[in-house]
């Protein structure tokens, strides 16, 4: 009965099984096709399908050749073992219990070796299909032009070749290794060796098989000594990086001894064959331990310990040599040569006034704190929005005088927000037909507002769209804010931003050829298990002319187009021909690059932007040591067009990648005027550089070895703890005959927190790329960022008014802290926004802080902060630029009134006490509050109290700020102690009772004479 019993069940599971991984295999293989197939729709939608096929082509190839190599290898091995197996075994207690899984192998042995074989085969090919870059380069490698200083080998050798030889030593000796361990399992398991029986333990033909295979190991071995002197070249054992004194003269020659023994060992493997025992193969893996153990590593601690430490720098200093020549080559700053500059403090207000190239185009709209002012401005719907950090870029516009005048603008596109839509208006039709495309594009020149706000009326603006860019086409179907799909051209009206009427929307319907066609039942299901979304395969709106649009972040689009690049983590829009493009710079980078000091990419392109910034892609933690911006590419706003050009013709890698994938990449004459008006130095390779100079600006090895003169980066003024990010200004630099859009950063001493050099990389042709270095006297006195910050805050007249802005219901909001040179010295300008708290609240701008040398000033304008610092007439050339919310007083530029109700103003100017402004002020928050608080709101009652809140702020600036004599052209510097009497400022964003401060809000407190933090550690070479 238990027999019978027995045999539904075994039926059952032989039909069971099979159909179970039937039903497995079926639904992988529809994944992969699925997957594989929607990836080469949008490869050829962007017509890009060369690369797609490239890939495929070169991962399938990979893995079928180290995979079979594998799979064979370890199938003959096995083979081998079995085939050499003793047909008598002597009768023992460890052969008898072999005996019983011989038994049970036997019979499915070609079962076994076939699914063995498949296994490792298996992790073989997928893991070397992986290394079709390696493999990609190896093949199409292109000449470098240059030899490295040790063994005069091309650079390509190290950046192409060696890091393939490094893959295939590695794939070859995992090979002999995995095939030594089923040889000595197969020999153990069929009795070839015995390890409890008496007598012979191993045959004759296992100690064969084994020693062929520890023959080939050694083999092996000789080839890795004999690559790790190549390898030398990236040593990190000396003072730089690169072959230093101990690995030339020790470790080099050590390396070929050790190579010559494992050849020895290798015949000694062989001729064991024919040998009884194995006295002669143990010995000779006995001197190759020894011999490691003494030659490669005792002997080489000794001369570096004994020879290179009590002289070290006299040692060293060829290769240190070396390094600053190798790392200034791979890195693209040979060119830069610092120039001397001697940041005078004693500046008149005439000579301020005269500089008209820098002044005028201060930048005070900061682009990564004014989302929320773009948001509550030029939002127009709830369904828009701006992304966390904002960014900047040039204009050339014709004004009424007819001439070309060219701005810096904070620009940003108002991108579709889903978020945005009302609990009852969240259904599939609305988030993936209706609502598809963000629409419009919106700048404000960076050195003017408008009563504290953005200039939009002198930018780009509102729905319809408004301005002067020429922009014709303004809809953006792909952006960094874009959904993960939308379907297109449907029946579905899509939702267009406001209509002509009040309370209307208007529509349009998709026109481009972006996306891909999901007009057939085939391709609506294959998307449709894609986004594991059924609606797409069963929805009657989906028509034969409708599209689906996915990849539509920029990033992502020319990632997977150019898979081999290294994008910089900010694309940034533009208006080039009308249409809103989108502008990204592809890195070509490698870490094969002799004697070149290896950094971080995530680590050094990290800073208190792209910290807080939701945006800022940051960079992947790999190690580069070489990098070049070679190519530009841009991102068609509306299509989706997806194209690459060369930057950087002469790059070797370029060419490499070029001709492993032939017609991708259009040539650098191909880049339309309109374009390149827009292109600009990258703002990650600029980061990478100015922590390289911070260093390599020392060419003498004697000093480069003291680090006596070694630069950093300062820390952020915002007391984040990340380094202080570059800013792009239009400026004048030292030495030019007229402004240009500039990418800058102040350099500080390792040593201290004093400035010690301000760095800068022109955008505009034909100067792009040209560097200038302003290297400070030794030993100078000029604060950096975060001391100047500080001094800012604790200044006497700042505190005042930042006390008054803390408080009533508000906080302040400090923008970025330029530094820029002036009239022979260098000057620092900050941006202090005000904003009511609560969730509708935005920056607006209040007030300018200057200092220079030891002189701070503050006013509601550029123009009167400048004065306040160099005497009157010194901000004449700001006139207009900067404008506060109030009339500025002593300045050489008026402001203008902010805006409100004209009885609500009238009736309060005659309030004189600062206690009846800051209740009015608290009065209108607690107002504003109620008002949202209702069910529903009362935004009248909001947007009044809202208009009594910004009147009695106005009210409060000007008693704060009382008119004054002007002072005179040499001024006294101001102290930075609060005076006797005064009130200390409260902490920036807090008041009595309110809310927590958001995180815009820094956490230092106002006026602090804490230490500065501390600067960050200069990185030890190499």
């Amino acid at each position: 009965m238990a027999t019978t019993s027995r045999r539904p069940v075994l039926t059952r599971a032989k039909v069971i099984v099979p159909v179970l991984l039937a039903v497995a295999l079926v639904i992988a293989f529809v994944a992969i096709f699925t997957r594989l197939y929607t990836d080469l729709l949008f490869y050829r939608s962007v017509d890009f399908s060369k690369v797609f096929t490239t890939v495929i082509y070169t991962r399938i190839l990979l893995f079928l050749i180290f995979g079979v190599v594998m799979a064979v290898v370890i199938g003959i091995n096995i083979v081998l073992g079995y085939r050499f197996r003793p047909q008598l075994r002597p009768l023992s207690t460890e052969q008898q219990n072999l005996e019983r899984y011989r038994s049970a192998i036997e019979p499915y042995m070609k079962l076994i070796l076939l699914a063995i074989a498949a296994v490792f085969g298996l992790a073989a090919g997928l893991s070397a299909s992986g290394r079709w870059r390696t493999w990609l380069l190896w093949v199409n490698g292109e000449s470098f032009g240059t030899k490295d200083a040790q063994f005069h080998r091309d650079i390509s050798y190290y950046a192409f070749t060696y890091p393939f030889q490094r893959f295939l030593l590695g794939f070859l000796l995992t090979a002999v290794l995995l095939s030594l361990l089923v040889t000595v399992l197969t020999h153990y398991l069929f009795g070839g060796i015995r390890l409890q029986t008496p007598g012979e333990r191993v045959t004759p033909a296992a100690k064969a098989h084994i020693s062929v295979l520890l023959g080939l190991l050694a083999l092996l071995k000789a080839w890795a000594y004999y690559l790790d002197r190549f390898g030398s070249v990236f040593s990190s054992r000396g003072v730089a990086t690169g072959a230093s004194y101990t690995d030339v003269h020790a470790v080099l020659p050590a390396k070929l001894i050790l190579l010559f023994i494992s050849l020895a060992c290798a015949v000694l493997f062989i001729y064991n064959i024919f040998q009884r025992g194995w006295t002669l193969p143990l010995l000779g893996v006995g001197i190759l331990v020894l011999s490691s153990v003494v030659i490669g590593g005792i002997y080489p601690a000794f001369i570096q310990q004994f020879q290179v430490r009590p002289n070290e720098a006299t040692r060293e200093q060829p290769y240190i040599e070396r390094n600053i020549a190798a790392t200034r080559t791979a890195y693209g700053i040979q060119n830069v040569k610092p120039q001397p500059y001697a940041a005078r403090t004693d500046v008149n207000a005439q000579q301020v006034a005269a500089d008209t190239g820098t002044v005028p185009n201060t930048r005070l709209l900061d682009p990564s704190k004014l989302s929320r002012t773009f948001q509550q401005l030029q939002q127009i719907r709830g369904y828009y929005m701006f992304p966390k950090t904002l960014d900047v870029d040039r204009y050339t516009v014709t004004g009424a005088d007819k001439k070309k005048t060219t701005r810096d603008y904070v620009v940003s596109v108002r991108e579709l927000n889903q978020a945005g839509l009302g609990a009852d208006q969240r259904n599939w039709i609305n988030e993936h037909l209706t609502y598809t495309h963000g629409k419009g594009f919106v700048a404000a020149p960076s050195n003017t507002v408008d009563e504290g706000q953005p200039a939009f009326k002198q930018g780009e603006r509102n729905l319809p769209q408004e301005g002067d860019f020429g922009l014709k086409e303004d809809r953006v179907y792909f952006g960094e804010l874009s959904p993960n799909y939308s379907a297109v051209g449907t029946r579905q009206s899509e939702i267009d931003g406001p209509g002509p009427e009040v309370d209307t929307q208007a529509t349009t319907t998709y026109t481009g050829d972006g996306g891909v066609s999901i007009g057939s039942g085939l391709r609506q299901a294959l998307f449709a298990l894609r986004f594991g979304e059924k609606n797409l395969l069963l929805s009657g709106d989906i028509t034969k002319n409708s599209r689906i649009l996915y990849e539509r972040n920029p990033r992502d689009r020319v990632s997977k187009a150019a898979p081999w690049l290294t994008l910089d983590g900010d694309p940034y829009p533009a208006v080039v021909g009308g249409r809103i493009t989108w502008i990204l710079d592809g890195y070509t980078t490698s870490d094969g690059y002799p004697y070149s000091a290896r950094w971080t990419l995530g680590d050094i392109t990290a800073d208190s932007v792209t910290a807080q910034s939701g945006n800022r892609a940051r960079q992947a933690s790999n190690q580069v040591n070489y990098i070049r911006n070679s190519v530009k590419a841009t991102v068609d706003a509306y299509n989706g067009t997806v194209t690459l050009y060369a930057w950087d013709e002469s790059d070797p890698v370029l060419r490499t990648w070029m001709k492993a994938f032939p017609d991708t990449v259009k040539p650098k004459k191909d880049i339309s005027p309109s374009l390149l008006e827009h292109l600009r130095y990258p703002e990650d390779l600029f980061k990478v550089q100015r922590d390289l100079i911070g260093q390599y600006h020392v060419s003498d090895p004697r000093d480069f070895y003291s680090q006596e003169d070694f630069w950093q980066v300062s820390d952020s003024p915002d007391g984040s703890g990340q380094p202080q990010p570059p800013f792009y200004v239009y400026s004048q630099l030292p030495g030019r005959s007229g402004p240009s859009y500039n990418l800058t950063s102040p350099l500080i001493s390792a040593r201290s927190s004093k400035l010690a050099a301000y760095m800068a990389v022109s955008s505009d042709p034909p100067n792009y790329g040209q560097f200038t270095l302003l290297k400070l006297p030794p030993g100078g006195t000029i604060n950096g960022p975060v001391q100047v910050q500080n001094a800012i805050e604790a200044n006497g007249d700042v505190a005042n008014k930042l006390t008054l802005w803390r408080g009533a219901g508000s906080q302040t909001i400090e923008g970025n802290l330029l530094t820029l040179p002036v009239a022979g010295g260098l000057l620092y300008v900050e941006p202090y926004y005000v904003q009511a708290r609560g969730g509708t609240g935005y920056p607006i701008l209040q007030g300018i802080a200057t200092a220079f040398g030891e002189r701070i000033g503050f006013g509601t304008s550029l123009g009167e902060a400048l004065d306040k610092v160099f005497g009157s007439g010194a901000g004449a050339s700001a006139a207009g630029a900067g404008s506060g919310a109030t009339t500025a007083t002593g300045g050489g530029s008026a402001g203008t009134t902010q805006g409100g109700s004209a009885g609500a103003a009238a009736g309060r100017t005659s309030v004189s006490g600062l206690q009846d402004a800051v209740n009015d002020a608290d009065s209108a928050y607690k107002a504003g509050q109620d008002a949202l608080r209702k069910n529903p709101p009362d935004f009248n009652a909001y947007g009044q109290a809202q208009t009594d809140l910004a009147d009695a702020l106005s009210r409060l600036r000007t008693l704060a700020s009382p008119p004054t004599t002007p002072p005179a052209a040499s001024p006294t510097p101001r102290g930075s102690a609060t005076p006797s009497g005064s009130a200390a400022p409260t902490p920036r964003g807090t008041a009595a009772g309110s809310a927590p401060p958001t995180p815009t809000t820094s956490p230092r407190a106002a006026g602090s004479t804490t230490a500065p933090p501390q600067p960050r550690a200069a990185p030890a070479p190499g």
